[in-house]
């Protein structure tokens, strides 16, 4: 049984910018993401906040966003990382197959990677993170780093959209095609 300790909500910056993200695009009609909760079973509550602060998972987690684009069903999960090598035991198996099974259903499946050191966002398609998955798997590094990520699939802010994923979508469309 996994459990979980509060620890300073990591990841939830990430988190907030993707969900204002989300908001944007829905307003804007371009898209529907919503967060995946993950379901937890609690252990301790601080009786004073009301907050849990030990809790176990009930059951593995798929992704962190799950929604439709333009009619395109969409998943990806959400990663933080600062350094330039990102370990990949931060993407658990149980998540490549699920979106492995995703892609075969003709849906898209990525990564969203905030290299906080550099201020910088990537998204990294499935195939590239399957790539990195079987090298680590076949005896090879178990991480992939920062010079490894596709320059053209970096994010940058534009239109008041923090994280604007949707180009990343669209690059991979593209090289889909």
């Amino acid at each position: 049984m996994a459990t979980w300790n509060s620890r300073g909500l990591r990841g939830s910056t990430l988190e907030e910018l993707i969900n204002r993200s989300n908001e944007q695009y829905l307003e804007k009609g371009l898209g529907l993401i919503q967060k995946v909760p993950t379901p937890i079973t609690p252990i301790r509550i601080d009786k004073e906040s009301g907050h849990i602060t030990l809790a176990y998972f009930e059951q593995k987690s798929t992704v962190d966003y799950m929604g439709v684009v333009q009619g395109i069903p969409v998943c990806f999960d959400a990663k933080e990382c600062n350094t330039n090598t990102f370990p990949l035991q931060n993407i658990h198996e149980h998540q490549v197959k699920f979106m492995e099974d995703y892609e075969k259903q003709n849906g898209i499946s990525f990564i969203l990677i905030y290299y906080t050191n550099r201020n910088e966002f990537f998204y990294v398609t499935f195939e590239k993170i399957k790539g990195f998955w079987d090298r680590a798997k076949a005896g090879g590094r178990k991480s992939f780093t920062y010079e490894e990520m596709d320059q053209t699939f970096r994010l940058e802010q534009k239109n008041g959209i923090l994280v604007p994923y949707l180009d990343g979508i669209q690059r991979d469309l593209e090289l889909r095609d």
